[in-house]
């Protein structure tokens, strides 16, 4: 339990020195998106490589994933059918909705959860796998559709996970670590150098992206704000929970994995895309800030309950 509390009370120490880096402008204007740009760009992918690289497949393709998905898609419908029927939501906002309940922060949040409390970032490598090569493409191609912008291109969608590093990463490492060849620790080195840093950065660039939001506000929308911020944060992971043990029969790390990474709040691509597409904009943001504020309680439980 001790190392359970340590752990997160160091997460959340270094999130909140992002934020008053943020809120006394230390690094001036441009340093929260900088710090995103280069954990995103240089140290997370550097830490994906030097890990999977090092990895074993029976840690990537688990009956964690599987609960983690089956959980991702009952979520989301169950979004979208509360949307529907209570807020009349069009097929746009809809689909922001979806996501906001069930696409997870794997990058910035994800990779120093996996590290500080499953111990290992390769949990994380499918579940970004799921989400770039599956689930953005098919809501990009709903937005695309129902926002008027006539058919999807099916060769921009299919170039998507070509423009994540953190995709194109994880792929580098899985085929250096299903090749059988032991890479020499010199090659590897300045991967690992590079993503000691990761974990850091992402928490304070993740600090340093708080500062300015009000998601408390009450007034229209507060109601579906905080039902996607529920069923991201605790009918997620319950239900990761559920199937994982239940029927899948995982215990242990496994079990704890899927529901970890099913208790992860809302990626901030939820807020980028619904920005592009000029539909519910403000929800996503809210949704993405309340759902990282809830899951300091509920990951904590998780892992204090399961670790």
């Amino acid at each position: 339990m001790l190392e359970v509390i340590t752990g997160f009370a160091v997460i959340w120490v270094l999130v909140l020195a992002g934020y008053l880096v943020a809120r006394y402008r230390l690094l001036g204007d441009y340093g929260s998106p900088t710090l995103t740009r280069l954990a995103f760009f240089v140290l997370a992918p550097a830490l994906m490589v030097s890990t999977l690289a090092t990895s074993s497949p029976g840690r990537i393709f688990t009956g964690a994933l599987a609960a983690f998905v089956l959980s991702t898609l009952a979520v989301a419908g169950l979004h979208v059918a509360l949307a529907r029927l209570w807020w009349r939501r069009d097929v746009a906002e809809l689909t922001v909705g979806a996501l906001a309940a069930g696409y997870v922060n794997a990058g910035n949040l994800g990779i120093p959860i996996a590290a500080y409390i499953l111990g290992d970032v390769s949990f994380i490598a499918p579940v970004l796998m799921f989400q770039v090569l599956l689930a953005s493409p098919a809501a990009l191609a709903v937005l695309d559709v129902a926002t008027g912008e006539g058919r999807p291109s099916w060769r921009r969608l299919a170039a998507l996970p070509l423009r994540n590093p953190l995709m194109i990463a994880s792929v580098v490492g899985i085929a250096v670590m299903l090749s059988g060849v032991d890479p020499p620790a010199p090659v590897l080195e300045p991967f690992a150098l590079l993503g000691g840093a990761a974990v850091p950065m992402t928490l304070l660039a993740l600090g340093m992206s708080l500062r300015g939001s009000r998601p408390l506000r009450g007034g229209d929308g507060a109601a579906e704000r905080w039902t996607a911020v529920l069923l991201k944060s605790v009918v997620q992971p319950l239900l990761a929970f559920l199937i994982g043990r239940f029927l899948f029969g995982l215990e242990g790390a496994m079990l704890l994995a899927a529901v970890v990474t099913s208790a992860l709040p809302t990626a901030q691509n939820v807020y980028v895309f619904a920005a592009r597409y000029g539909r519910g904009e403000s929800f996503a943001r809210d949704a993405v800030v309340l759902s990282t504020a809830v899951s300091a309680i509920t990951l904590v439980a998780v892992a204090a309950l399961l670790g």
